[in-house]
């Protein structure tokens, strides 16, 4: 029977006690076109929030120093975010989705909550730790409380989406990040156009946007929640035999009552999301140690603008690994390697696809776009040409660490992400290449190009025993 991820679930077996009825599935369609319209825009809106704020700081010393400080802090921000809470939001989305194909209860979610808390305290525990050297990147003090802000507001944020997706309530996965974008661009706007000004007036708009979401989210949920609620009961009282919940989490035959938790629940997870953290922190170096490593401002904010080029299509791709990885975990669930093998092919003919194409529009409109768009930032378009090359690679990367996470090899996957970045630091540190731009979009491609060799070497392995058994929390 078909689940809300448009997947096979298993059928009751006989002789169990009464399946609990299923609502109607949710239009898969539907939903997935309107995340990827949700998370498009917010890759778009991403870079416009930085093109805008590069005209509204100016292009004096001042303003390119103010802008590279701003990039600096997204940078860290975001790095942070990757590491310490996407990976909470995939083991939800996982865990979610495999009960979801199963028919097995709802997973407990004292666990990942425990997990996300942890996380966030570590995170401020290093700031606080770090705050003269993050004062000294980031330009004062109150820079770096909006930092601080920021990254305790999106541990909220990052729960949530792991929430949604599992349940593949895709569409409001797109408007809650849609909205975040929508809050945060609202604030380079108002300083262009002389409502505010300054460096804190523009940057503000990175706490205010998960800040904004927080408060639409409690009330997105318990309206679907309640909304898929209704509907169990309905084709409850329609008397629909043998139909698995699939997109209810209710208990049904052939389904685990009680998934597993507790002490071994919080270590299986707690492994999953360590090892998660990890990837992310490979993938965040590829994408931000150009930045980091550059200690004039005003270069780093140079190599920011360039690696937009990977970063807004990044976000776009999310929309994809939202779908792939919850869609995998059911397929391992149920046992349909071959419809993960065809997924994994389409996807990588998209990227190809996609890759081409802003290939050539760099090359064909890139000199005269970025100048109109940074404002006194604007790099070589070759440059630029060959960021987007390692785009594609690294989202081809992105598609195959999915299917590792699905198939039980998330350390192994981590340990390709942490060879990746670390060469890639290494190469900023050696310098072969005396002009840092240069060097950090050279070494990013060829990064990516390794990361996704090894990935697909772990690609082949096949699925582990745990992947095809007891969900991890």
């Amino acid at each position: 029977m078909a689940g809300g991820d448009g997947v096979e679930t298993p059928a009751p077996k006989v002789g169990g006690p009464e399946p609990v009825a299923a609502p109607a599935p949710p239009r898969k369609g539907r939903g997935a076109a309107l995340l990827s319209v949700g998370i498009a825009s917010t890759g778009l809106l991403t870079f416009l929030f930085f093109s805008v704020a590069s005209h509204a700081l100016g292009s004096d010393e001042e303003g390119l120093t103010q802008y590279g400080q701003i990039s600096t802090m997204w940078a860290i921000l975001f790095t942070a975010m990757s590491v310490f809470y996407r990976p909470v939001e995939q083991l939800l989305s996982r865990t979610i989705a495999t009960a979801r194909a199963r028919g097995e209860a709802h997973p407990p979610l004292r666990e990942p909550l425990l997990i996300q808390a942890g996380f966030a305290a570590v995170l401020v525990l290093a700031a606080l730790l770090a705050r003269g050297t993050l004062e000294d990147s980031i330009g004062s003090s109150s820079m770096f409380w909006l930092l601080v802000g920021a990254g305790v507001a999106y541990a909220a944020s990052y729960f949530a989406r792991g929430f949604v997706a599992g349940h593949g309530w895709f569409a409001l996965y797109g408007a809650l990040v849609l909205f975040e974008s929508v809050a945060r661009i609202l604030f380079p706007i108002a300083a262009l156009v002389g409502i505010t000004s300054g460096q804190i007036a523009v940057a503000a708009g990175i706490l205010a946007a998960p800040l904004a979401s927080l408060l639409v989210v409690p009330w997105a949920i318990r309206s679907a929640t309640r909304r898929m609620g209704a509907e169990v009961a309905e084709a409850a009282a329609a008397g629909a035999d043998g139909a698995t919940s699939a997109a209810g989490g209710a208990p049904v035959a052939g389904g685990s009552s009680t998934p597993a938790g507790g002490a071994a629940g919080l270590r299986a997870g707690g492994s999953f999301a360590v090892a998660v953290a990890l990837i992310q922190l490979g993938e965040q170096t590829l994408v931000n140690a150009g930045t980091l490593l550059t200690t004039d401002k005003a270069a780093a904010g140079l190599i920011f603008s360039a690696l937009l080029v990977t970063r807004a299509p990044l976000q776009l791709f999310q929309a994809v690994q939202t779908t792939l990885l919850p869609h995998f975990a059911a397929l391992v669930a149920t046992g349909a390697p071959d419809e993960i093998a065809a997924a994994i092919r389409k996807a990588i003919g998209y990227i190809a696809a996609f890759a081409a194409l802003v290939v050539v529009g760099l090359l064909v409109l890139g000199g005269w776009v970025m100048p109109l768009l940074f404002d006194g930032q604007e790099p070589p378009v070759l440059g630029l040409a060959v960021v987007a090359v390692g785009m594609g690679a690294h989202l081809t990367a992105g598609t195959l660490n999915q299917a590792a996470l699905a198939r039980g090899h998330a350390w192994l996957a981590a340990a390709s992400w942490v060879t990746a970045g670390a060469l890639f630091v290494a190469w900023m540190l050696a310098a072969p290449i005396d002009d840092s731009l240069l060097r950090a979009e050279v070494g990013y491609t060829a990064g990516a190009f390794v990361l996704c060799l090894l990935l697909s070497r772990v690609y082949r392995r096949p699925a582990t025993a745990a992947a095809q058994g007891t969900p991890a929390i």
